[in-house]
């Protein structure tokens, strides 16, 4: 396809032709009433201005007499302009004025008429001649002219030639068509510029997007300084493809760390069976490494089951899945059922949370969030040196939101890894020793989420606080 014949197929050609058909017949339908209206208006006026003479003349006569009416018609005839007067006796016989030859209806009856005529060669003509006046207009016209009968009996014509007139239509039409065709000459010139740059930023865009299906995501559309449309969608695009780049670098992790988590569990689980399959391997060797095996099974279960409950939590809760709940109580008897197990490895549970609290949730969620973050709380509140672990379980209202909390006074998280925390099998214990998935908090992120929540994680000096804030019914 050529250059041009794409670019006659944009949608900004088409566009501009549109808007050029439509201005073109607006402006001509403009134009086509001011040349009419004006027409208009000199017709009005000539008629005007035949009018005023005639009364002019008649007052003339009634008052000085036909002498009067004679010296005026003769005087006006002799001035330059398209008038055109005739002044004949009672039988119509030519006596005064610019015009000899006058139809014969015209002067027997009064009224309004036009008519092509020819100029008189009078003597006001030849004293004109040796004046050194200019020539009068053509010889030859045509008129149109209000016939009177004067009160002698005599015929009086005044009038105006039109020719003056239909020139100065023909001018407002040149002058028309020429404005047209100059609208759609640059219309045209406009919309192919326009479509042109239109078409090289589009041109860019898919450049860019070829490149990124060729592989090479770290490229993004140019920006521009204009901060016009494509900029804006150039800016969306950078930061959609961003996020690609984040979320694929993401599964790149997860892939790499979910393979390491089950390779070590099930490398354990070959071993196991191998030895309990092993020549002379007594009974409880064989029962234990069974019992090993069930164990690692478990473990591996968690993590898909977890796995799971956050690939549902974050498409979304089904219809009717959140009610009204009484969060107060869930976080109470967590805590409560907590308690015991955080005695036991030296850790006080403390509590501060304000009684019969309710929002819109699910409660199974909610409940297995609060379970995530007391296990992780248990799992390191042990301050660094000497010292007893503690653990600070609150819930509050404030400003119409929810707020969860979960303190310890362990060695906590680093400012530059509390976001990091949250993503999928992120551990920050590098030898991945530990018991866990790194599920735990991402749950705990997609369950708030899940709610129109927010989840962070704050400094407590020393220690980590757990906060999920949500908003209240």
């Amino acid at each position: 396809m050529s250059r041009f014949t794409q670019l006659l197929r944009t949608s900004t050609v088409r566009l501009t032709a549109t808007f050029i058909l439509i201005f073109s017949l607006f402006a001509i339908l403009l134009l086509a009433y001011i040349g009419w209206q004006s027409s208009v208006s000199i017709q009005r006026q000539q008629a005007n201005d035949i009018d005023r003479e005639v009364q002019v003349l008649q007052r003339l006569d009634t008052n000085q007499g036909i002498r009067a009416v004679a010296i005026a018609v003769q005087r006006v005839s002799r001035a330059p302009g398209p008038g055109v007067y005739y002044l004949g006796d009672a039988a119509g016989q030519f006596l005064l004025g610019n015009v000899s030859d006058v139809p014969v209806e015209v002067l027997r009856q009064p009224g309004t008429y036009s008519f092509n005529y020819e100029r008189a060669d009078s003597l006001a003509e030849t004293a004109d001649a040796i004046e050194g006046k200019p020539d009068r207009p053509g010889n030859s016209g045509y008129a149109v002219v209000r016939s009177v009968e004067l009160s002698n009996g005599m015929r009086l014509v005044v009038g105006r030639d039109v020719v003056e007139r239909r020139g100065f239509s023909a001018i407002i039409v040149q002058s028309f068509l020429l404005g047209v065709l100059g609208i759609v000459l640059f219309s045209i010139i406009a919309g192919g510029i326009t479509a042109r740059r239109v078409l090289r930023r589009i041109d860019t865009i898919r450049d860019t997007s070829t490149k990124i299906m060729s592989g090479n995501l770290s490229e993004r559309v140019p920006v521009t300084k204009r901060n016009d449309e494509f900029d804006g969608l150039a800016t969306n695009l950078n930061a959609m493809l961003d996020r690609i780049e984040q979320l694929l670098q993401g599964l790149k992790e997860v892939t790499d760390n979910v393979a390491h988590d089950l390779k070590t569990p099930l490398t354990r689980l070959r071993n196991q069976a191998e030895s309990a399959l092993r020549d002379g391997a007594s009974d409880d060797s064989r029962k234990q490494a069974l019992a090993t095996t069930i164990a690692e099974s478990d473990r591996l279960i968690q993590t898909f089951n977890a796995l799971l409950m956050i690939a549902r939590v974050e498409a979304g809760a089904p219809s009717g899945a959140l009610t009204d709940i009484d969060v107060s109580a869930v976080v109470l008897d967590l805590a409560e059922l907590y308690s015991p197990v955080a005695e036991d490895e030296g850790i006080v549970v403390e509590t501060a949370i304000t009684p019969a609290v309710h929002l819109r949730g699910n409660r199974e969620l909610i409940g297995q969030a609060m379970v995530n973050l007391l296990e992780n709380a248990v799992k390191y509140a042990k301050p660094e040196g000497e010292g007893q672990g503690r653990i600070t379980v609150g819930l509050r209202q404030a400003d119409g939101r929810v707020l969860i909390e979960v303190a310890d006074n362990g060695p906590g998280i680093p400012a530059e890894d509390r976001k990091r925390v949250l993503e999928r099998f992120v551990r920050l214990e590098k030898s991945r020793s530990e018991a866990g998935s790194g599920l735990g908090l991402s749950l705990v992120d997609a369950v708030t989420r899940l709610h129109g929540g927010t989840f962070r994680i704050e400094d407590n000096a020393p220690g980590v606080r757990a906060v999920i804030d949500l908003p209240a019914s």
